[in-house]
């Protein structure tokens, strides 16, 4: 099995988890949701698969470029 690493394309604060640690994502679900400059801004899946980490909670800051989820292809 490969891994994705799912990374931020925007920095921001996290509002809300979408998606836990053992959940299946289709390419494109959203498995959380970052509030930068009061706008909602999903972080989606690149591949379908398992959610194998999460690495971050709500309410934590997070960097651009920054590795948020790994999926288990």
């Amino acid at each position: 099995m490969a891994r994705s690493e799912v990374r931020s394309e925007i920095g921001g604060r996290v509002w809300k988890l979408e998606m836990r640690v053992g959940d299946r994502v289709a390419a494109d679900d959203a498995i959380l949701v970052l509030e930068s400059m009061k706008m909602e801004i999903p972080v989606s899946a690149p591949v379908a698969g398992r959610i194998l980490e999460i690495r971050v909670a709500e309410t934590d800051l997070v960097e651009e470029g920054q590795v948020v989820a790994v999926i288990e292809t």
